[in-house]
C-alpha cells in the first residue's frame, strides 16, 4: 500500500450506493433522505421505530491521553466495526461529526484514517449534512431574540449585566472570546459585553445529542437558562418565545446521517460536542437506532478516557439508560514512548524503557475504567516503527493490571489487521459481565460531584474553588438543579489541568475557575484551569495547506 495520505486511500474507496448500505441494517429505502449517492439521514418516524427494538452490546472505544504521537481512536473504532463484519457479526459504528474549527486549525480532518475510515471523508469534515449549521443558526436565533427582547422594552425585566447566553460559531477565532456588542447608538441597542464559543460548546450541540426526539428536543430548548433579573430570577428560551423556532431549524438535524466504511460497512455520524469543554459523545438518537439494528455497536468517547470516557459514562450512559458491555482503550507504542520522556523527534528509535516509563499513563486509564464495573481491553494501534520487544512490554504491563492488549493493524491492513480484537471483544460482550454504574449518584451535591471526578478519576487531591462559584452551586441546588452531572471542562493532554504534565501525575488540585447551568442538556460545567470555549488557530494552521489541486480534487484533509 506504501504511505498514501488518508485523503487519497478515501478518494479510492469502492463506495456502495446508500441504499445498499441502508438494506445492511434492514432501513427501507423510503426512510432513507439521500444526500447525493453516498450518504444519507435516516427519517424520524424509522428511528422511533428502531429505538424501541432489541438493544444489541454497546462497546465504548475511548483511549489514552492524547500526545503528538498520535493515538487513532476514530480509527480503531472504524476499524473494529470493520473487524466485526468481517468475523460475520451484524455491526455498526457511531462516531460524531467533525467541527470547521480543528479541521483548519490542528487537526485536518476526523474520519478515522489509513485503511480504517468513514467515506466520504471530504463531505464530512467539510459541511456534511449542514447539521452544525442549523445548531449555529439555532443557538444564534436564541441570542439574537435576547437583544431583540431587551431593546423593545425588557418585559422581563432582564439584567443586562446577566445574559449568560453568549454567541457560536463552528470556527476557532480567538478574536472573538471577549467581545462588545450593540456599539453604534440608540437604534443598535444597550451596548454590553458577551462572547463567542465555538458551535460545539454550544448548549444546543449538547441538547440536540441527548434529546430522545423532537417533542424532547423543543422541551429542552425551553429549559436553556438565558439569564437573570437583578433579583436573580432565572429567565429561559421558553420565556423568550425562542424554543418553538429553534426545534424547526434542527428538524433535519435530528435525524442521524448514516455513510459507510472504506469496507461498504455502515456508519452513523451525528453530532459532535467537543471531549475537553462538552460531553464529548455522538447523539443518543444516533446510538440508539443502532442498537435496535445492529447486534455490536460501536461507539466512541472524544479524548482521553479521564473526559470522553468519564462523560459516556456519567452523563450520555446516566441520561439514556444505556449500559456498555466492553471499553477498548487504545495505546500505541509511541505515545507511551513520549509519556516516558522520549522527544517526538526520537520515537523512531528503540526505547523499551521509555515504553515502560510509560505505561502508567495507560495503567491509571485501566483502573478508571474499570471503576465503573464495564470489562476492559486495550487496544495497541500499531505504527511501523514499534518493534517485537517494545509491543511485548505494553503487553506486559496490561497483563500486570488484569486485562489484555492485543496488536491492531487496521490502519494497514483494514479488517484483516483487527479480527483478534474483534473476536475478543464480541466475546467479551456476549459474556455480559459488565456489571456498569455512574461513578457517582444523582444526589450527591454539586460540588461533592466535582471532588469525586477529580479525586477518583484524575488522582487530585481537590478542587479549588473560591465562595463565589460554591455560592452559585449551592444557589442552583436550591433551584433544584442539585441532581445534575458534571461536565468537566479541562484540557485533554494530562490527567491534570496542566496540558505539560503527562504520565499519572498525584499531589495535584484541579482549580474551577467558573461553573456554567446546561439546563437543557442537563449538566453544570465546570471550567477547569486555562480551558477556553472558544480555540483559537496554532501559528501555521492546517487551513494553509487546504487547496484544490490541478485535478480539482482537495488536498490538505489529512
Amino acid at each position: 500500500m506504501g504511505f498514501k495520505t488518508d485523503i487519497e486511500i478515501a478518494r479510492e474507496a469502492q463506495k456502495r450506493p446508500i441504499q445498499e448500505i441502508g438494506a445492511k441494517l434492514d432501513i427501507p429505502t423510503e426512510h432513507l433522505l439521500p444526500f447525493g449517492h453516498d450518504k444519507a439521514k435516516v427519517s424520524q418516524d424509522f428511528v422511533a421505530d428502531a429505538r424501541a427494538r432489541k438493544r444489541g452490546k454497546l462497546i465504548l472505544v475511548t483511549a489514552i491521553n492524547p500526545t503528538p504521537a498520535g493515538e487513532g481512536k476514530t480509527t480503531t473504532t472504524v476499524g473494529l466495526g470493520d473487524g466485526l463484519n468481517a468475523i460475520g457479526k451484524r455491526a455498526a459504528i457511531c462516531i460524531r461529526e467533525a467541527s470547521l474549527g480543528p479541521n483548519f486549525g490542528m487537526k485536518g480532518g476526523a474520519a478515522g484514517g489509513g485503511m480504517a475510515q468513514v467515506v466520504p471523508m471530504e463531505d464530512m469534515n467539510l459541511h456534511f449534512t449542514g447539521d452544525f449549521h442549523a445548531i449555529t443558526s439555532a443557538h444564534n436565533l436564541l441570542s439574537a431574540m435576547i437583544d431583540n427582547h431587551i431593546y423593545w422594552g425588557n418585559a422581563l425585566e432582564i439584567d443586562e449585566r446577566r445574559i449568560v447566553w453568549r454567541r457560536v460559531m463552528d470556527m476557532n477565532d480567538r478574536a472573538l472570546r471577549d467581545t462588545v456588542v450593540s456599539l453604534g447608538g440608540v437604534s443598535n441597542g444597550f451596548p454590553r459585553q458577551t462572547g463567542f464559543d465555538i458551535t460545539v460548546a454550544s448548549e444546543v450541540m449538547a441538547i440536540l445529542c441527548l434529546a430522545a426526539d423532537l417533542d424532547d428536543l423543543q422541551n429542552r430548548l425551553g429549559d436553556i437558562v438565558v439569564a437573570y433579573t437583578r433579583e436573580k430570577k432565572a429567565i429561559t428560551c421558553r420565556d423568550i418565545g425562542a424554543e418553538g423556532a429553534m426545534t424547526v431549524l434542527l428538524k433535519d438535524a435530528m435525524q442521524p446521517n448514516l455513510v459507510q466504511t472504506l469496507e461498504n460497512n455502515p456508519a452513523f455520524v451525528h453530532g459532535g460536542p467537543f471531549a475537553n469543554i462538552a460531553h464529548g459523545c455522538n447523539s443518543v438518537v444516533a446510538t440508539q437506532t443502532a442498537l435496535g439494528l445492529a447486534d455490536y455497536v460501536v461507539t466512541e468517547a472524544g479524548f482521553g478516557a479521564d473526559l470522553g470516557a468519564e462523560k459516556f459514562f456519567d452523563i450520555k450512559c446516566r441520561k439514556a439508560g444505556l449500559s456498555p458491555s466492553v471499553a477498548v482503550i487504545v495505546a500505541t507504542v509511541r505515545a507511551m514512548k513520549m509519556n516516558g520522556g522520549v522527544a517526538k523527534a526520537d520515537l523512531g528509535s528503540e526505547n523499551v524503557s521509555a515504553v515502560q516509563k510509560g505505561c502508567p499513563n495507560l495503567g491509571r486509564h485501566i483502573e478508571n475504567v474499570k471503576g465503573f464495573g464495564v470489562p476492559v481491553v486495550v487496544a495497541i494501534n500499531h505504527f511501523h516503527s514499534d518493534t517485537e520487544a517494545e509491543v511485548a512490554a505494553v503487553k506486559a504491563y496490561v497483563a500486570e493490571q488484569g486485562a489484555e492488549a492485543i496488536l491492531c493493524r487496521h490502519w494497514a491492513e483494514g479488517s484483516k489487521g483487527v479480527t483478534e480484537l474483534a473476536t475478543r471483544v464480541a466475546e467479551l460482550a456476549d459474556a455480559e459481565q459488565s456489571q456498569f454504574a455512574p461513578l457517582y449518584p444523582d444526589e450527591m451535591p454539586l460540588f461533592e460531584k466535582m471532588q469525586t471526578i477529580a479525586r477518583r478519576i484524575y488522582r487530585a487531591d481537590d478542587v479549588l474553588a473560591d465562595d463565589k462559584i460554591r455560592a452559585q452551586l449551592k444557589e442552583w441546588e436550591a433551584a433544584g438543579y442539585g441532581n445534575l452531572p458534571i461536565c468537566m471542562a479541562k484540557t485533554q493532554y494530562s490527567f491534570t489541568t496542566d496540558p505539560t504534565r503527562r504520565g499519572a501525575p498525584t499531589g495535584h488540585s484541579v482549580p474551577v475557575r467558573e461553573v456554567r447551568l446546561s439546563a437543557g442538556a442537563g449538566f453544570i460545567v465546570a471550567i477547569c484551569g486555562e480551558i477556553m470555549t472558544m480555540p483559537g488557530l496554532p501559528r501555521k494552521p492546517a487551513a494553509e495547506n487546504i487547496r484544490f489541486n490541478e485535478e480539482g480534487l482537495i488536498e490538505g484533509l489529512f
